[in-house]
Order: C-alpha cells, then sequence, then structure tokens
C-alpha cells in the first residue's frame, strides 16, 4: 500500500538534476566519469580522510574494506548482534565467519562483551553506528589496539560520525541520510588501503599505476579474484550534490528529532531511546507495538520494525537468541517517518495519531 508518509524519502534539492544531466549530455555515464572523483574527493574533504573509494553499494564497500585488510578463510571477525544482515553477510562472502556480540540500551555493540569472543582466529572489528549512533569507539579502539586487530566500522546509517577505525563504509541506497539511489563508499588515510580498495572494486587488473578513482587500462591478466563495484558517473553525480547538502540535511533531521522527543516524552506505552549523533532513522520501543502499526498503517503512516538478532537468522541460527538483549529489543522497537522532507505539521499529525492512540490529548 502507498503511505502518506512514509518512513523514508530522498531529498532531492540541491544541485542532483543539474549534474546527472551534464553527466548524460557529456556521454560520460560509466564509472569513467569526472563526478566519481569529485564525489570521493568531497566526502572524503567532509570527513577530514585522505582517502574516498566509491562502489556499488554498502554491502560491497563492506566487502572490498574486507579483502583489503587480508581477511579470509579460517578468519573471524566480531559483528554487532544487533544489526542488519548486510552488515554480517560481507563476512562470508569472503569467506571468514562472523562472531556476534549482543548490545548496549542504546542497540550499539557493548565493548564490555567483545574480549569474551576473541580468539587467535579474530581478526577486525566491525562495529555498526546503528540508528546513526556512534558506537563506544575509545573502548573498540583500546581493544583493537591491545589484540592487534583491525577496525572496519559500518558507518551506513551514520553520515556524519567521522570515521575513527582503519576502514569506515557508508551506504548511499535511497533510504539513508545521503543518497545516490544505490551505492557505498570507504574512506580511509591509509594509502596502501586505499590503492587495494580501488583495485579489488574494477576487477583488480594488472597495474603498477593504479591510484584511487583512477582505473587504467589493463592487460586482461588478473593475479587475483577482484569484482565489478564500481560507482557510475550518474550516481556520483547525485551523491556528489547530497554531500554538498549533508549539513543541511543533518540539521533538518537534528530538528526531526528533537521535535519526536517533545511529542513523545509523555506518553505512556512509548519508550523513547537514547539520542543519536546523527538522526538516521528515529526509533522508539512501543507497547502493543503490531497493534499500533496497524493503527498508523490506517492513518497513512509508515513504520518499520527493529533489526532482528543475527543469531536468530536461519544462517547463523544459535539457540541462544531469545535471551539477548537485542531479542528483546527487536520485540517492541519500531521507526518512525524520518526524513529531510518530513515538515513540520507531518510530524504533529504522525505525533498526534500516536497520542491518540495511546489515549494521550
Amino acid at each position: 500500500m502507498g503511505f502518506k508518509y512514509p518512513v523514508t524519502k530522498p531529498s532531492l534539492t540541491g544541485r542532483e538534476l543539474e549534474y546527472v544531466t551534464s553527466a548524460v549530455s557529456n556521454g560520460w555515464i560509466s564509472a569513467q566519469g569526472p563526478y566519481v572523483k569529485q564525489f570521493e574527493q568531497a566526502f572524503a574533504d567532509y570527513n577530514g580522510v585522505a582517502h574516498g573509494i566509491a562502489c556499488s553499494s554498502g554491502t560491497a564497500a563492506l566487502t572490498l574494506a574486507l579483502r583489503a585488510l587480508g581477511i579470509g578463510p579460517g578468519d573471524e571477525v566480531i559483528v554487532p548482534e544487533f544489526t542488519m544482515v548486510a552488515s554480517a553477510w560481507p563476512v562470508d562472502y569472503v569467506g571468514a565467519t562472523p562472531v556476534f556480540v549482543d548490545c548496549r540500551d542504546d542497540l550499539t555493540i557493548d565493548p564490555a562483551l567483545i574480549e569474551a569472543k576473541i580468539t587467535p582466529r579474530t581478526k577486525a572489528i566491525m562495529p555498526v553506528h546503528v540508528y546513526g549512533r556512534q558506537c563506544d569507539m575509545d573502548a573498540i579502539m583500546d581493544i583493537a589496539f591491545h589484540y592487534n586487530l583491525r577496525v572496519v566500522e559500518d558507518s551506513a546509517e551514520a553520515h556524519g560520525v567521522k570515521p575513527v577505525g582503519d576502514i569506515a563504509c557508508f551506504s548511499l541506497f535511497a533510504n539513508k541520510i545521503i543518497t545516490a539511489g544505490e551505492g557505498g563508499v570507504c574512506l580511509t588515510d591509509d594509502d596502501r588501503l586505499a590503492r587495494q580498495l580501488a583495485h579489488l572494486r574494477t576487477m583488480a587488473p594488472t597495474s603498477d599505476r593504479l591510484v584511487p578513482g583512477d582505473e587504467q587500462r589493463h592487460s586482461f591478466l588478473h593475479k587475483k579474484v577482484g569484482y565489478n563495484f564500481r560507482m557510475t558517473n550518474m550516481q556520483a553525480a547525485v551523491a556528489l550534490a547530497q554531500t554538498e547538502r549533508l549539513d543541511e540535511i543533518l540539521k533538518i533531521r537534528g530538528e526531526i528529532e528533537t521535535r519526536y522527543d517533545k511529542g513523545l516524552k509523555d506518553v505512556p506505552g512509548i519508550i523513547l531511546m537514547p539520542p543519536r549523533d546523527v538522526l538516521w532513522m528515529y526509533d522508539v520501543r512501543a507497547q502493543r507495538r503490531d497493534d499500533l502499526r496497524t493503527y498508523l498503517a490506517e492513518e497513512g503512516i509508515d513504520t518499520r520494525l527493529f533489526f532482528k538478532p543475527m543469531s536468530q537468522q536461519p544462517g547463523y541460527l544459535s539457540p541462544d537468541w531469545e535471551s539477548l538483549k537485542a531479542t528483546r529489543f527487536s520485540r517492541d522497537g519500531l521507526y518512525l517517518p524520518t526524513h529531510a522532507e518530513l515538515t513540520a505539521d507531518d510530524q504533529d499529525h504522525i505525533i498526534g495519531r500516536i497520542r491518540a492512540f495511546y489515549g494521550v490529548g
């Protein structure tokens, strides 16, 4: 069904059309076009990082990051229980094994539980900045230092949270804070890792001059398995325009968070979640959650459920999944319409319908 108030909607009010029109008019629609490099540089500069490597999705970005770090069969990667399954799949894609760690009350990975899951096979930690909440990176980086581990940040939902680990991976899917429709980007300060990411992204051609964002003509000899994970110039055109508006979009989203906090703070049956460092989705816990969702849907208001724990997923099923804190949150959590095109009147209506459901004037 269509919703008058969708849970997400891209905000394309900048120079997106201008840049895409330019890309099409000039014939540069493939990954070789100039907007790819421009976006990579702009996004890296915004985050204060040396290198941006654009690719085809956030999942591709994570896969590239793990491969670039040399993680493969026989290795283990620490992954949060509370996340979207696409965080875990890249570990499988490279032949390694995800090892799951439960969450804190803010839904981010609990650093106090990480050390117990580290084995001689552990090679990396993958913190996920869930719904825009930055993980406790000081604690995670300290653990990584003591155990000589690499850190790959899943920042798919956290544009505006500055990278801390070896590689940070962002999604540009249509529901993210900024978007290219599809796409992703890796950020790193490491020159060698940047070269490797760009090399793997473009089918790993033989070339001794490959630099990030500059895929050379090659000899069609390939010394290792690579990927066709390139971003097109048209996607990069949209991503560049979105990056130019990132501060504006984050400001609007911050106002949306404040408005929801104020309107829902005294509603019995609604438990507000901890603040977010950047707002991707406004998440709450709700009594009679499924009844509330049905009621809101009838009012044209879209909602989405919380992620289910990784140990509940059929591919990773573990008998202890029901005892996890991540499971408890998944049973009563949902998030509300959250996007930069949401007006104050829209929010007033959504808040009013929730208050009415719980009998609050």
